[in-house]
């Protein structure tokens, strides 16, 4: 993410944004993805926020390591123990074979659609082959801001499929929700699993 506004919100209300989330138990898809996971795996936790996923990870005694592009976000979330977390953008994922997972919950649809075949081709050579991609998106068309004035890139299940694929990736199972989240509106959303 490189949007100056989209992080300026996140920078702005990072406090807020941690308290959408303040289960001291992860979510079932977490929960899912962790258990499919080796032992002692490394993650890399993509737009980690104030570190609510990479926490859980950790405790399941994975090895995350946790980019945001928000400054606000990275000081909370290097604020749990255990949690390697630094400042970065989706373009500073780099390297080969080095992750046996990637979250990236409601992350990636910050990005333009146009960059989002770089960035999922980054990740798919970051894991390690049969590693696994978590990837959470709100459902719909187009782009735009929404009333705090984030970016937002908008997919279809169809969109998704065709962009991991595209990617190298073996896509499914799809999940499916409706949450209220910073802005206070209520969005339908779409996540799946793809392994590399």
């Amino acid at each position: 993410m490189s949007d100056r506004e989209t992080i300026a919100v996140y920078d702005a209300r990072a406090g807020d944004y941690a308290k959408l989330e303040p289960s001291d138990t992860p979510s079932d898809t977490l929960a899912t993805f962790i258990s499919a996971l080796p032992e002692g795996a490394r993650v890399l936790d993509l737009g980690c926020g104030p570190g609510t996923s990479a926490r859980h990870m950790v405790r399941a005694g994975c090895v995350v390591d946790a980019l945001d592009a928000s400054a606000e976000m990275i000081g909370l979330a290097s604020a749990i123990e255990g949690v390697t977390a630094r400042q970065a953008s989706f373009d500073d994922v780099s390297g080969t074979a080095i992750y046996d997972g990637v979250w990236a919950n409601f992350s990636l649809l910050h990005a333009p659609r146009a960059d989002m075949p770089k960035h999922l081709a980054a990740i798919h050579t970051a894991l390690k082959p049969g590693g696994i991609f978590h990837i959470a998106v709100k459902e719909g068309t187009g782009e735009g801001r929404d009333a705090l004035g984030r970016h937002y890139t908008y997919y279809t299940e169809a969109d998704l499929t065709t962009l991991l694929e595209s990617a190298g990736f073996s896509v499914g199972p799809y999940r499916r929700g409706r949450d209220k989240g910073l802005s206070g509106t209520d969005d339908n959303w779409i996540s799946v699993t793809a392994h590399a």
